[in-house]
């Protein structure tokens, strides 16, 4: 078939469950000009798919991948292969044998009632209905979700291979990918052993061949494989006479790394309770050669007896009936990590036209495979996937060692309770600011962010606690990674002058003739104002969706220093970027500290020959200047809703800039503040984090951004999307809590009138208020005073909306 505009030339590298149901979702939206290459045999190549138990379960902290995971199961019952249904809807049964455990099944049911999964937290009893043979007397209560079940991935494949051929598609198996073909920065072909196919679009859906089909396109796939034990019993007297292939809901019993589900009347169990057993791609050896060495499959590992022995142990008391029972088979089966534990999703920048569908569980794969597709066919998914982009991670987060580190952690910690906070021990640190000796030297307590290590409260504060009087008293949970002194911290900075690190914050200089009209172009809010503005603005993607939020300063005619947020915000404006315009990440070569409070222009004045003055110094205005023998870039902003600025330099300068401003602060009382009090003031401010409040799923009226947009204006990315737009049907809504002493951390459903209508997206306690200020997503036109109830570790806490800015809503302490 020969190529066109509307039916592009694709071929998918890999069919597994990932690529069967991407060239489905293709297909079905007119794209059937595909070629699916395939090394092993068909329809059982070899790979993850080919030994996957199946289990899906929907419910997860993140709401992309429940949205993927509920798309997979959607899509699965709806298919089936002579008769046998692709999902075998049995439910889920999580056990909590430890209180943490059981706190957190009460958080994982808050997730599925905030992503619309059906789940109920249920007692020992019923856990025993629904699993017979566990000992009741170990088992505090489980969370049973009914739409949970059973992939049949095999099944799945040829259900969706044979809709794909039917429509165009053609599937080769036998065909071993050697080669890449480019061509002016675009790839152009793929090269095998068997021949060449030509391509306007490559998708790699390799699974944990990934990282071998991305060095062959020079594209880099952070993704580390790793073998997981599963293990079969012998015939189980208690499932005698068992006809279906499962009857009871698959399994989890996460307080020692195991799951469970039946096969017929065998047990089939999985282990993550083992040591990390990490796998090279390189060495993987191909399907004939992996099945001469008494091999099932490539993917299929030995299994090790050795790493075995305590994971049946644990097995053998939840279950006394296998006590004697013996294994059957096993085996240790490859699958794939990343650093983060999320796929790896997107086109190149740098190859055009080659994209990764990489690191993809079965669970979410259906849910994948639409999104890629409609990313690819309509130029955007329809469900935000920031989470999963290949340009979320760092460059210093890339390194093979790197990968291999974080990906092995994430195999150790995929059932542990993890705390949203909680950083991976190692490596670290990675990256530090110029300040972190001085900061060490105050107590801080670091955390990690996009490799950063970032101060979220000072030890040397804690004197300043005495004074603030008793605060509510915490549970267990929110205590975590948490001080009182955040609270000294914040109430030091709304009556004194503090510092705050800023320097991850992410910086992109944009310079050259085309620079201002890119800008304006690519930006929601009018740019063309003098040098020595600074603007909040929005990038949009056709839609209308919130990309990201920026603030660009104006500082010359044609250059311009843009914060941004990720590494996606320098990938989108290179893509875009004229050829007389040239976008680059200053982050590294600077640093930032916001210096906020009623005393911040007590401090700086005195330090600088330029008028800091409100009338010579506007709020959000720019200047380059000095402070002592320090040249800085000073911007007129204030995150945490006080008087201050930010100022940047190099940073070779940077010590030199805390110290000239400790030094100077010291009788004003200056302290240094952590990202703990600054969640907290940005919070009463009604400040959105993007991200986490508003992703590309939302447009800016809706999000509360609206003023960022001047739709009186130039064409600009994302307006007549905005433009055609009828009335919010929701709005992200600022919450207060009734009782002083509750807290909700963020992701808990939020219920009007006793059922679930939206979710909490970020969530602090407010100091100056007194109460903890939650933004949620909830149906629009709920007025003032409305009572709503948000759960919390299954209790329901009372809280009402609020008008917003919640903390100085005239802007007086900004602007003074």
């Amino acid at each position: 078939m020969s190529s066109t505009p509307e039916t592009p030339r694709v071929v998918v590298i890999g069919a597994g469950i990932v690529g069967c149901s991407l060239t489905d979702e293709l297909t079905a939206r007119g794209w059937t000009d595909i070629t699916v290459l395939e090394q092993g045999p068909l329809p059982a190549p070899g790979g993850s798919t080919s030994h996957a138990p199946g289990l899906v379960f929907q419910t997860n902290a993140s709401k992309t991948l429940t949205a993927l995971a509920r798309y997979t199961v959607e899509k699965f019952t709806s298919l089936d292969v002579d008769g046998v249904s692709c999902f075998h809807q049995v439910g889920g049964l999580e056990l909590a044998t430890t209180p943490e455990r059981l706190a957190e099944l009460h958080r994982r049911a808050g997730y599925a009632a905030s992503w619309g999964v059906r789940g109920e937290i249920v007692s020992p009893a019923r856990c025993k209905e629904l699993w017979p043979m566990i000992d009741e007397s170990l088992v505090l209560g489980g969370l049973h979700t009914p739409d949970d079940g059973l992939a049949r991935a095999l099944l799945a494949s040829r259900a969706q291979m044979a809709r794909a051929s039917a429509r165009g598609a053609r599937f080769l198996d036998r065909h071993t990918v050697t080669g890449i073909e480019r061509e002016d920065g675009r790839v152009t072909g793929v090269v095998t052993d068997r021949g060449t196919f030509p391509a306007d679009h490559v998708v790699s859906a390799a699974g944990f061949w990934g990282p071998v089909i991305g060095r062959m396109a020079g594209v880099d796939v952070p993704l580390q494989p790793l073998a997981h034990q599963y293990a079969r019993t012998g015939p189980l007297p208690e499932l005698s006479g068992a006809t279906a292939e499962a009857s009871k809901p698959i399994l989890r019993f996460q307080d020692r790394d195991l799951y469970f589900r039946e096969h017929t009347d065998r047990i089939g169990i999985g282990s993550y309770a083992h040591r990390p057993l990490p796998v090279d791609p390189f060495a993987v050896l191909p399907y004939d050669e992996a099945r001469a060495r008494s091999m099932d499959m490539p993917s299929s590992y030995p299994f090790t007896e050795e790493d075995w022995a305590p994971s049946w142990a644990d097995c053998r008391q939840l279950m006394p009936a296998l006590r004697d029972a013996e294994i059957e088979a096993g085996f240790n089966g490859v699958f794939s990590f990343t650093p983060d534990g999320m796929p790896v999703l997107g086109e190149s920048r740098l190859l055009r036209g080659f994209w990764l569908a990489e690191a993809v569980w079965v669970t979410h794969s259906a849910g994948v495979a639409k999104a890629v597709a409609e990313w690819m066919v309509d130029g955007r998914p329809s469900i935000d996937l920031h989470e999963c982009d290949l340009t979320r991670f760092e460059e210093a987060q890339r390194s093979p060692s790197y990968v291999l580190e974080r990906g092995a952690q994430q195999f150790v910690e995929v059932y542990d309770v993890i705390h949203p906070l909680q950083p991976m021990e190692r490596p670290r640190p990675l990256r530090v600011s110029p300040f972190h000796a001085r900061q060490q030297q105050l107590g801080a307590y670091f955390l990690e962010g996009g490799g950063w290590e970032r101060p979220h409260w000072y030890e040397a504060n804690a004197p300043l606690v005495d004074a603030l009087g008793p605060l509510p008293a915490r549970d267990a949970w929110s205590a975590r990674h948490w001080s009182p002194v955040a609270a000294a911290e914040a109430k030091a900075t709304r009556e004194g002058v503090a510092l705050y690190d800023m320097t991850p914050l992410r910086r992109l200089e944009v310079t050259g003739p085309g620079s201002l009209d890119f800008l304006d172009r690519m930006t929601s809010n009018n740019l063309r104002k003098k040098p020595g503005a600074v603007t909040y603005s929005l990038l949009l993607d056709a839609s209308g969706g919130i990309r990201s939020d920026l603030t660009v300063a104006r500082l010359a005619p044609d250059r311009f220093q843009v914060g941004a947020n990720s590494p996606a915000d320098l990938d989108w404006l290179l893509r875009h970027a004229p050829a007389d315009v040239h976008v680059r990440d200053i982050t590294s070569g600077t640093c930032c500290v916001g210096v906020w409070g009623p005393l911040a222009r007590d401090l700086v004045q005195p330090l600088t020959p330029d008028d800091f003055s409100h009338e010579a110094f506007g709020y959000f205005r720019a200047k380059e200047t000095y402070l002592g023998h320090v040249p800085v870039t000073a911007m007129r902003l204030s995150y945490v809703g006080e008087l201050g600025w930010e100022l940047y330099t190099t940073a070779d300068l940077g010590l030199r800039l805390w110290d000239t401003l400790w030094e100077a602060g010291r009788e004003l009382g200056v302290i240094a503040a952590g990202r703990s009090a600054f969640n907290s003031l940005r919070l009463e401010k009604g400040y959105r984090a993007w991200g986490v409040d508003m992703t590309d799923e939302h447009d800016p009226f809706e999000a509360g951004v609206g003023f960022a947009v001047r739709m009186d204006r130039d064409d600009f990315v994302g307006k007549a999307a905005l433009a055609g737009k009828g009335e919010a049907t929701r709005r992200l809504t600022p919450l207060l809590l009734d009782d002083p002493a509750a807290v909700v951390l963020g992701k808990e459903p939020v219920y009007v009138d006793g059922l679930p209508a939206g979710y909490v997206t970020s969530a602090s306690y407010g100091y100056t208020l007194g109460r903890c200020v939650a933004y949620a997503w909830l149906p629009a036109g709920l007025p003032t005073g409305t009572g709503v109830h948000i759960e919390y570790v299954g209790e329901k806490v009372p809280a009402t909306v609020a008008d917003e800015p919640l903390f100085d809503p005239k802007m007086t302490r900004i602007r003074r």
